[in-house]
């Protein structure tokens, strides 16, 4: 099929090169010239495991190219928006400028394509674009396909999808589920579940879905408040209930909390339109795993203070090692380690930080923080570290190797991934979120 996919980011970008990967004739637009320019050669503008080689890949077949004129799109079977939704800077509200902004300039070269979008936006969204469609250009046709990419997943998520949801309107409802059933003939092949919906419904799966997931965190992340003071091990308690086969131990790994780009802008958008919708007592709870979440990251500084043994946090030298949101990612919106990072730094402690791939991109956030290239250099003379991305070099360092090159051993394990017992035999002080 003729594809076009329009917004080049985490989204767009993995999608047009899966789609190309998977046979399709892609075109992915979008009006950064400088971004297009770099995937044009080839290379991912962002950290994403297996991107860069569906890029060569699709450069080699022919089967992929990247333009920034929305002309290109004419001639398109399917055309899928992947742009933007950030919070608004007022509100909790998404910020729907370039949903709005893309969707009008597909619908004056979208003759008889099915537009697909794959954006999170608010309920209603949809409904509201699909009579802009009418309006503009009745031939086409729209659905909307929500997106389920985990960043550091993304490649195998497109391509191995664990589900496939399709909205659709009543009117073009069989025609949209034609053409995507033929973009997803591959993964449904292999067993991919498909349903499809009403347009509301397909919206409301994915903030549903980051929600839920965003809930089951802050509990155990509440959990662990609770063992701090009571003296339990938050590690033991999820052990514990997530062999309940209805929990399940998934997700419940108490830390620092969640970050990005996805989920806390999600679950606040989410509040925001069940108040314009008149329901907001219905994900009033969202709140509450809002604030649990950002809670943690109090926490994490209170922590170091407390690891500290009586020594100021100003003028204290720490290493944090972490600076994406998550490992697998150079993702630093909303980044728990960073913010973290910033806290102290706020407090005068000298905060080094380390990350594999995010360190481009945390020192464009904040600029005003020191960085190291390697674990050593930011560990040196060190009086205390904290481990805030659990990236699989950081979970196996050696304790007794690491602590050759700090100050103090006095180590902070904001992911719950260290073995104490291991740290502890090799002379450091370690602490951890919710664990005695």
């Amino acid at each position: 099929m003729r594809i076009s996919v329009v917004g080049c980011g985490y989204l767009g970008a993995v999608h047009a090169a899966a789609m190309a990967h998977l046979g399709h004739d892609v075109v992915g637009i979008d009006l950064d010239d400088a971004k297009v320019a770099t995937l044009r050669s080839g290379t991912a503008p962002f950290f994403e495991p297996g991107l860069p080689d569906l890029l060569d890949e699709g450069r080699a077949s022919g089967r992929l190219r990247f333009s920034t004129s929305f002309d290109e799109v004419r001639g398109s079977e399917v055309v899928f928006l992947c742009v933007g939704t950030p919070q608004r800077a007022d509100s909790y509200a998404a910020d729907l400028t370039q949903v709005d902004s893309a969707f009008r300039a597909v619908a004056m070269v979208a003759d008889d394509a099915v537009v697909v979008g794959k954006s999170t936006v608010p309920v209603g969204t949809a409904a509201r674009l699909a009579l802009e469609l009418e309006a503009s250009t009745p031939s086409a046709a729209l659905a909307w396909n929500p997106e389920f990419l985990r960043e550091g997943f993304a490649v195998a998520d497109t391509l191995r999808p664990d589900r496939l949801v399709y909205g659709v309107e009543e009117r073009h409802g069989d025609r949209a589920v034609v053409a995507l059933d033929s973009v997803y003939e591959s993964a449904l092949r292999d067993g991919a579940p498909r349903l499809v919906t009403d347009l509301a419904t397909a919206e409301l799966v994915k903030v549903a879905a980051n929600s839920f997931l965003a809930t089951k965190i802050s509990f155990i992340n509440a959990m662990a408040e609770l063992c701090e003071v009571a003296g339990g091990d938050v590690t033991l308690l999820a052990d514990a209930i997530g062999l309940d086969d209805r929990i399940g131990r998934r997700f419940l790994n108490a830390g620092l909390g969640f970050g990005g780009g996805c989920l806390p802008k999600d679950i606040r958008a989410f509040m925001a339109r069940a108040e314009e919708l008149h329901a907001e007592p219905a994900v009033s709870f969202l709140r509450e795993v809002d604030s649990i979440n950002l809670r943690r990251r109090e926490r994490m500084v209170d922590l170091t203070v407390g690891v500290l043994d009586g020594r100021p946090l100003a003028g204290a030298r720490i290493a944090v090692l972490g600076a994406a949101f998550k490992p697998d990612s150079d993702d630093v919106r909303d980044s728990p380690a960073l913010d973290v990072a910033e806290k102290l730094h706020a407090r005068s402690a000298r905060v080094v930080v380390t990350d594999p791939q995010a360190l481009h991109n945390a020192r464009r956030k904040a600029p005003h923080l020191s960085y190291a290239r390697t674990v050593a250099e930011a560990v040196d003379g060190a009086d205390a570290v904290l481990l805030l991305t659990e990236w699989p070099e950081y979970r196996g360092l050696d304790p007794v190797a690491l602590g050759e090159h700090v100050a103090h051993r006095r180590i902070v394990d904001g992911r719950n991934v260290l073995d104490p017992t291991v740290w502890r035999s090799s002379g450091w002080t370690y602490r951890a979120l919710g664990r005695p």
